[in-house]
């Protein structure tokens, strides 16, 4: 009781005084009744009891402390980890563990750690102290499984170190900062992805000691397993043999020792014995000096150095990373450069460490930084006697883009930073230049110089080509792929500027192609930086032009023409009009006319978007009171939609022609040559007339030839009091316009469809089937606030006019 009085709760102190009180009492003769009432005391403590006897079972502080570390601990010296690290009680267990960690005074259940390379019976005794603070302590890395809760802590990534003065006067002067020390950041993974496995076979030379556990197979005459650890003494107790002294030996003689000791017994002939390794011993080894986190380690004995150096972090910021220094009690320091390893992946000079171990990780040496054209810009530990040969080597060599041509080096001298050194990389002494700590060497990138001609034409692929130190019209051609089939090899033209004092000087050089591609050295010139070669194509090349044809034609679709085919021709071959064909309406578009009314829109759009915004300024700033602007604010608003309507108008390329009869449409004005990408669409006879505009009703009507434009207009309710009735127009199937203004003032106009004068004016003239009545509205009479509500059908109404005048005219 005494052990563990100090772990127990006052209360269950006091309950178990009192228990104890009872247990005592009962022992003495008392009444029945007394009896039973002590009795019935101890059945209602049983649960203090129970949680005394669970508290009793959790090892103490002091207990840790006398013996082997506590499991927790054993833990983070398995994963490599300092065992120093935690203070001697133990640390608070993940969330999700038993609640009786609330109790007070009561010590959480141990979490075991799951195994990474060491044995799980491994004991070490505790480590002394190395005077690392536990609030700076690192964060314990590796896996711990609780009992109760099934959390874990989960392996972290060691914090970066901030940056040594060195790296920030690189970075100021660079502006790079990916130039860091090289090789530290290898270190920042968890310790536990560098612990060796423990599962992988020994070597013959693995030196056997206290801990390692010995597996020997015999078979023949004597059929025995056996598995034993090495005690203390380096001994090993095996039934049939006795004790066998093995600490000391390599795996290799500890086998030849056993067979020995074994034929003293038996003949081989009889009996064979097969030795394997078992669980294998924990070392302890120190690590020091500028370690990331210096302290104590326990290891497993397959461990090297650099096992060490990763679980300790590997060295800080300032530590070096070329002489790390294995000290071991009786031998000679051992020297391992890291570097050796991160760039080379070389690891001769990395011994497995032994039980006591130094580890000692001296201040950095001499660094000196690279940059530029180079693989691996970064700073450099550099080692007395490094050229500027094995600092590039260091970092990778050059890259591509590197220009050999100039290095230059920057030297602290007299507290000063001075470009000591710029020399080509080609130069022997150059490289041969030794590196001092604070350099900083920059090596250039390639020159952009542009040597190139131009090259354009009949040819496979046209564009600027590189000239090199020598070029010729025949390889400058061969470097395009070739001359095209259609290429004019009689004759090519080549232009060369050639700059002088006074200004350039263009002259014009006349090339026989077919010569200089035969090799003609007359011909065969060579190419000059920036020379323009023009290869022709044949006279009149054209590989070929295509229309479309669609409607009312008996074979619709697309076809190549030639030049100077005209529109009756291609008429003829798509097997001419079919009887629904109406060649009135028929419209022809052409590109070449849409884009010169798209432009010409575009302008009137804009000089009328001017005008209107101008305007509206004036008005805005006339304005006597704020509603009166208001309004005009209104207005200009409206005023931008209806530049919006227009500018969504895109004209057509429609090109009024006149079909006729085949035979007659041939020779006619309307039979234009055709161009690439015209289109010709025959449509058939329509049964309506539009009327659109400031009328009543805006619809189609269907086609009277005894019905002429009042009458139509008539149907549609007559004109609205905004109708400019002396603007009246109608837009004819055929693309042109005929308006009330151009018609005779006496009421007559010539009909050139029926060849007579016909009598009544424009009111009065006949309409074809797809002809449209125009009203416009009287726009400058409109007021824009007040007919907000017509707004929307007068743009409507505006915008299409355009559109269809553009493609009238």
């Amino acid at each position: 009781m005494n052990t563990h009085s100090e772990r127990i709760p006052r209360c269950l102190q006091r309950g178990l005084a009192s228990e104890s009180e009872s247990k005592s009492s009962l022992c003495v003769e008392d009444s029945p009744q007394q009896a039973a009432g002590r009795f019935k005391g101890l059945l209602r403590s049983l649960p203090v009891i129970a949680a005394l006897a669970a508290c009793l079972l959790i090892p103490g502080p002091k207990e840790a402390r006398a013996g082997s570390l506590s499991p927790y601990s054993q833990a983070a010296q398995v994963q490599g980890y300092r065992a120093d690290a935690y203070p001697s009680a133990q640390p608070t267990p993940p969330t999700g563990t038993s609640s009786m960690q609330s109790i007070p005074g009561m010590q959480p259940a141990p979490f075991p750690a799951q195994k990474t390379g060491v044995p799980s019976s491994a004991t070490t005794p505790s480590a002394p102290k190395t005077g690392y603070p536990f609030e700076a302590a690192p964060p314990a890395l590796g896996t711990y499984q609780g009992n109760a809760g099934g959390s874990s802590i989960e392996p972290e990534i060691a914090p970066e170190e901030p940056i040594t003065p060195f790296e920030a006067y690189v970075y100021s002067l660079t502006g790079l900062t990916e130039i860091k020390k090289f090789g530290y950041e290898f270190f920042n993974a968890p310790p536990s992805t560098f612990a060796p496995a423990d599962n992988v076979p020994v070597t013959q030379d693995y030196l056997l000691g206290p801990g390692d556990e010995i597996k020997i197979s015999i078979w023949g005459k004597l059929n025995s397993d056996f598995t034993g650890e090495i005690d203390r003494e380096g001994m090993i107790n095996i039934p049939e043999l006795g004790m066998v002294r093995l600490s000391g030996l390599s795996f290799s003689e500890a086998s030849a020792a056993l067979q020995k000791e074994l034929a003293r017994y038996y003949r081989p002939s009889e009996v064979k014995m097969s030795v394997s390794m078992g669980r294998l011993r924990s070392v302890r080894v120190f690590v020091v000096g500028k370690a990331r986190r210096p302290g104590s380690y326990t290891l497993s004995s397959l461990s090297t150095v650099i096992n060490a150096v990763f679980s300790a972090g590997g060295p800080g910021r300032v530590g070096s990373m070329r002489d790390i220094q294995l000290k071991r009690k009786g031998m000679e320091t051992l020297h391992i450069d890291l570097y050796e390893f991160l760039l080379k992946g070389d690891k001769v000079s990395d011994v497995r460490v032994m039980p006591e171990d130094v580890i000692y990780i001296p201040p950095s040496g001499p660094s000196a930084a690279i940059y530029g054209t180079v693989r691996v810009p970064a700073i450099y530990e550099i080692k007395e006697g490094a050229t500027l040969k094995e600092l590039i080597e260091m970092a990778g060599g050059l890259d591509e883009t590197a220009f050999t041509g100039r290095v230059q080096v920057d030297r602290i001298i007299d507290n000063r930073r001075e470009a000591v050194f710029e020399s080509s990389l080609e130069d022997p002494k150059a490289m041969a230049m030794a590196v001092q700590s604070g350099d900083l060497v920059r090596v250039f990138q390639v020159v952009q110089d542009r040597h190139v001609a131009r090259l354009m034409g009949a040819v496979q692929q046209e564009g600027e080509y590189g000239i090199g130190k020598s070029l010729t019209i025949k390889e400058l051609i061969d470097l395009a792929g070739g001359l095209k089939t259609y290429a004019y090899t009689k004759e090519a033209e080549l232009t060369r500027v050639t700059p002088t004092q006074s200004g350039p000087e263009t002259v014009k050089i006349t090339i026989d192609l077919q010569k200089a591609m035969d090799g003609d050295t007359a011909s065969n010139i060579q190419i000059r930086e920036n020379d323009f070669l023009l290869v022709r194509a044949i006279p009149e090349w054209d590989l070929y032009k295509t229309v479309n044809v669609a409607g009312e034609v008996r074979f619709p679709g697309v076809y190549t023409i030639k030049k100077g085919e005209t529109i009756s021709s291609l008429i003829g071959r798509a097997g001419g009009f079919t009887d629904k064909a109406y060649l009135k309406g028929a419209v022809f578009t052409r590109e070449s006319v849409r884009e010169i009314q798209q432009t010409q829109l575009d302008e009137s759009i804009r000089r009328l978007e001017m005008e209107m915004l101008s305007q509206s300024a004036q008005s805005i700033e006339a304005a006597l009171n704020p509603a009166e602007a208001a309004q005009q604010q209104a207005a200009t608003e409206q005023k931008k939609a209806l530049i919006a309507k227009m500018k969504a108008a895109k004209a057509k390329g429609r090109v009024s022609v006149s079909l006729s009869a085949l035979d007659k449409f041939k020779g006619s004005p309307s039979d234009l040559a055709l161009e690439d990408g015209d289109e010709l669409q025959i449509p058939e006879v329509p049964s309506e007339v539009q009327v659109v505009g400031s009328v009543y009703n805006q619809t189609a009507f269907v086609y009277s030839r005894r019905l002429g434009v009042s009458d139509y207009l008539k149907k549609a309710g007559g004109l609205t009091k905004n109708a400019d009735e002396d603007e009246l127009y109608v837009l004819k199937v055929d693309g042109t316009a005929v308006s009330r203004r151009e018609a005779s003032s006496w009421g007559f106009h010539w009909d050139t469809e029926a060849n007579r004068w016909v009598g009544g004016g424009f009111m009065s003239s006949g309409l074809d089937p797809g002809d449209t009545i125009v009203v416009p509205e009287k726009i400058e009479k409109v007021a824009w606030l007040r007919e907000f509500k017509d707004m929307t059908q007068i743009l409507y109404q505006i915008a299409v006019t355009a559109g269809v005048l553009i493609v009238a005219f």
